[in-house]
């Protein structure tokens, strides 16, 4: 191989040394040669490349969209959150007045047959500012339909297990609206002197924050507007007026009382609020 003159020659090749890969002949600074026993000449460093706008690569149209496809199961998008125990209401500061007409409530109503729980609940239900349920354990027991356990012909084993899972299932229900953000008002007529039948199933079904409020008329008032039922509803006189003095003994419970004797629907429902807020404002112990 021919060599141009003065220029330096490349590092003799040992046994068993492959040839140096990276020598490069320099064509300029001549120089003497140093002998054999000197290391091959420093390699400049190649010049740059030169630069060039980088060629944009086409982009690849983006794939037509297709809708995702439910999963064959599902019957909606609507996540509903779970009910779980209905917490104590939070008292408002001390110079907020409470206003539950706009606030998320859950309320259980008691009273003997006749105090006009059912009609007050759905007008008070009606008149509200938020979402609001009206759940009736009467109603609710009476989805029963055959083998329905009536009370009126005798209190046993049969009619006590259908009111308890009455109960039960009107929790339930009043816990998922509550979940929700839908207030609820329940009524039942709730003896103070029969735990099976009393406000501990009550609050172990919606939660602490079930707030309880009796309506109580006059025995009278009782027995005119029991006069006025019809069906299973109905009962006897003699029924009423023992079912009404079993209720008197929420007097001196700790439990808020309305008699309503003199009241109407509408007049009932804003002495309803009123005793909701001061429940709000200091929360009954019971």
């Amino acid at each position: 191989m021919q060599h141009a003159v003065g220029s330096e020659l490349p590092p003799p090749h040992r046994p068993g040394q492959v040839p140096h890969a990276g020598w490069a002949p320099a064509g300029h600074h001549p120089g003497p040669h140093q002998g054999s026993s000197q290391g091959p000449a420093p390699v400049p460093p190649p010049p740059p490349a030169p630069s060039f706008p980088a060629a944009s690569a086409p982009v690849p149209p983006p794939p037509p969209h297709t809708p995702a496809q439910p999963a064959p199961d599902t019957t909606g998008h609507l996540s509903l959150p779970p009910g779980g125990p209905v917490g104590v209401p939070m008292a408002p500061p001390a110079a907020v007045v409470p206003d539950p007409t706009a606030t998320t409530l859950a309320v259980l109503l008691i009273g003997p047959a006749g105090a006009g729980k059912t009609s007050v609940a759905k007008y008070w239900a009606d008149h509200r500012r938020v979402p609001t349920a009206h759940i009736s354990l009467d109603d609710v027991r009476e989805w029963v339909r055959s083998g329905f356990a009536d009370p009126q012909t005798g209190w046993n084993d049969n009619s006590e297990a259908q009111y308890r899972l009455a109960r039960r299932t009107c929790g339930f229900a009043a816990r998922n609206f509550l979940a929700n953000g839908i207030s609820c008002i329940l009524d039942d007529a709730v003896f103070p002197d029969r735990p099976v039948v009393g406000l501990g199933g009550w609050k172990r079904h919606v939660g602490p924050g079930l707030l309880p409020v009796v309506l109580l008329p006059g025995l009278d008032i009782v027995l005119e507007r029991n006069a006025e039922r019809s069906g299973n509803r109905r009962l006897t006189d003699e029924e009423v007026a023992r079912i009404h003095g079993r209720m008197a003994g929420w007097y001196g419970s700790g439990l808020p009382i309305i008699d309503n004797s003199q009241l109407d629907v509408p007049g009932t429902a804003r002495v309803l609020d009123e005793v909701l807020a001061r429940a709000i404002a200091s929360p009954p112990s019971w």
